[in-house]
Formats: C-alpha cells, sequence, structure tokens
C-alpha cells in the first residue's frame, strides 16, 4: 500500500495582537460578557503589509525550509480562504511565482467558509494518489473580517498553514479522509458586502456540531477506531469553547485537544484555524502518534481526516521555521484605533 501523506508544513501568524478586553472597552458592557462568552483573550491582527496571498506564502516558505523538496516538483497549488486579496486574481499564481515554482502547474483558490484549507488537503492527497503530480501544496490562510461591534470581532483574526502533500518522506500519512456536508446557512457573505453576516445562535447545534459531529463519526467508522485510539485531536476553533464541547461529546478528553486549542490566544483564523492547530500537534509529535482532525465550514460542511505519524517526523528539520508556540509568543499589542486604522475597519465602500 502507498504511503501518502504530509512531507512538510509551515505556518504563519501575524505579531500584532489586540486583547479582547480592549475590543470591549469601546463597545462597553455587552462587549466584555461577548468577550468572556468566547473565552478568546487576544486575537492576530494583519499588519498594513500582510493579507492572505503574504501569509500563504510566508507559510509555504516555512513548510519548504524544513525538507528537502524542490519547489520545481511541486505540481499542484490549493489555496483555502474567505479573504482573497482579489476578487478576480488568483492567490495561487503569486504563492506559485514566489516559491518558485514550475509553470507546469494546477492552480486554483478555494472557498468553503473556514473548511476550505482541508478541502484543499483533500485534493492534493487525491492527485498524488493518483499519479497526477510528485507533491502538493495545500494552503489554509485569512485576514478574516467582522463587522465593528459585531460578536465576531472578539474572535476574527489572522493566520494559516501550508502542508506539502506527497509519498516520499511522509511525516504523517494521511490514512483516510471523509466529508460531510448540507446546505445550512448560518454564516454568509454576499458579493461586494464588505464584512459578514451570521445567525447567531444557529451557528451550534445545527451548523457547527451536526456537521463536526456527522463527520468526526464517519470518518472514525471508516477507519475502524474509537476516541481513545488517538494522542491528539484537533476540532475546528471558531472560539474556545465549541471544540472542547465537541471533543466531549464524541468521547475525546482535554489532554488529548489542548495542545491544537489556540484559538484562546489568536482568535478564530478561518481557513486557518484547523490547520494551525494541526501544525501545534505536529510541532511536539512523536512516531507512532494517531492523530485525528474535522475542520468545519460554515454553509456547511465538515472535513474528517485519521493520520498516522511516522519516523520520517524526526528527520525534518523543525528548526528552520519558527513553530506555532514560539509564533504565539513572538507578538506586539496595539489599541483598538490603531487595529482599526491598520484594517480599515470603519472604512465603507
Amino acid at each position: 500500500m502507498e504511503t501518502i501523506g504530509i512531507v512538510s508544513y509551515g505556518a504563519n501568524i501575524p505579531r500584532l495582537r489586540i486583547k479582547t478586553e480592549e475590543i470591549a472597552s469601546v463597545w462597553g458592557k455587552d462587549g466584555d460578557a461577548i468577550s468572556k462568552g468566547l473565552g478568546i483573550h487576544e486575537k492576530s491582527v494583519p499588519s498594513i503589509d500582510q493579507d492572505t496571498a503574504t501569509i500563504s506564502v510566508e507559510a509555504a516558505r516555512a513548510a519548504l525550509k524544513r525538507c528537502t523538496v524542490n519547489p520545481q516538483d511541486i505540481g499542484a497549488i490549493y489555496i483555502g480562504s474567505e479573504s482573497h486579496p482579489y476578487a478576480v486574481k488568483p492567490t495561487g499564481t503569486i504563492v506559485g511565482d514566489a516559491i518558485g515554482a514550475t509553470p507546469d502547474l494546477m492552480v486554483a483558490d478555494y472557498e468553503f467558509a473556514c473548511k476550505a484549507g482541508t478541502a484543499a488537503m483533500q485534493t492534493c492527497t487525491a492527485f498524488v494518489k493518483a499519479g497526477m503530480i510528485k507533491y502538493g501544496l495545500a494552503i489554509g490562510a485569512d485576514t478574516s473580517q467582522a463587522a465593528p461591534g459585531d460578536a465576531l470581532e472578539y474572535s476574527a483574526s489572522a493566520g494559516g498553514a501550508a502542508f506539502i502533500i506527497g509519498k516520499e518522506d511522509v511525516i504523517a500519512t494521511i490514512n483516510h479522509t471523509c466529508s460531510f456536508t448540507t446546505d445550512t446557512p448560518d454564516f454568509w457573505r454576499r458579493a461586494e458586502r464588505k464584512y459578514p453576516s451570521h445567525a447567531g445562535r444557529f451557528t451550534g447545534a445545527p451548523a457547527y456540531f451536526k456537521h463536526v459531529t456527522n463527520c468526526a463519526t464517519n470518518c472514525m467508522k471508516i477507519a475502524g477506531t474509537k476516541p481513545e485510539d488517538y494522542d491528539y485531536a484537533i476540532f475546528h476553533q471558531p472560539n474556545a469553547k465549541f471544540p472542547v464541547t465537541v471533543a466531549k461529546r464524541l468521547g475525546f478528553t482535554f489532554d488529548q485537544i489542548k495542545q491544537g486549542l489556540v484559538v484562546p490566544y489568536i482568535g478564530n483564523t478561518y481557513s486557518g484555524a484547523s490547520l494551525v492547530g494541526l501544525a501545534s500537534v505536529l510541532d511536539v509529535a512523536k512516531p507512532g502518534d494517531r492523530i485525528f482532525l474535522t475542520s468545519y465550514g460554515s454553509g456547511a460542511g465538515s472535513d474528517g481526516f485519521d493520520i498516522t505519524v511516522t519516523e520520517k517526523i524526526i528527520e525534518l528539520a523543525l528548526k528552520n521555521a519558527p513553530t506555532i508556540a514560539q509564533m504565539v509568543d513572538n507578538k506586539e499589542y496595539i489599541d483598538y484605533g490603531t487595529y482599526a486604522k491598520i484594517t480599515d475597519l470603519l472604512y465603507w465602500e
């Protein structure tokens, strides 16, 4: 049986941060309640020279620094995001040129709310398995938007992760993957609108929990596994409470999810959220560790993955790029005025 999976990975999290209590101080008592309810202490903020393209480039470069893959051998680049810098102009071509990939390249930008990055992983895995490409580059990245004063403002952040998928020197085998998808419009952004809309409490039971639970259950059934078979688990983290709740419902412990739970410290990176969590787990994983991953994207759907870490992870040049923990700790706080200015928060066309 062919071994197909993650050959290398990298991530990028902007250095700037704003504390949720700083946001709450602007919006008063209601804002303070929202801030505490989400379980998020602070979030990352993109600077004026950072967007989904620059975050994707930096994450991809980090992945390449850790391995010996020649960029010319990458045959596909798929980037999942809901904040691509151009409505008509692919982010993937920018990344391809920046890393020195061959022009003989399949490229597409994906959009499925917060699960577009895991969909990119599935596509690259399928192409490698089919023998159409040697390596595929899958990225999930966002500089997510939220209207001023909206509950989303306390969580919407910036960051992303990149994964090189292939057959050689695989550090983590993708054993199984599956998806669960319905037309459940819990969150949306109409064309030409600056900020998204959402259905409040509707985002919980019929949206996030239904899809994550069904996808995770189906994935474990396909893999023939139980929650206790895994050393680590990552669930999409729009806030600090949803992933903890769904993990408990499925039978996972907090010890299994705590390594990948980074949302309290950087916020919800949307398409990057579950993948940054996976990167955090791979930063500390050892050969033989079993990893379970379930993403979620509004609209709505989830992708599930059963992953096994191999002996090759020992050879990965982890120190050649910052770990998630190092990027979380490398930060500079800004006030609300600076945050509003550099993100054009109060500007409408």
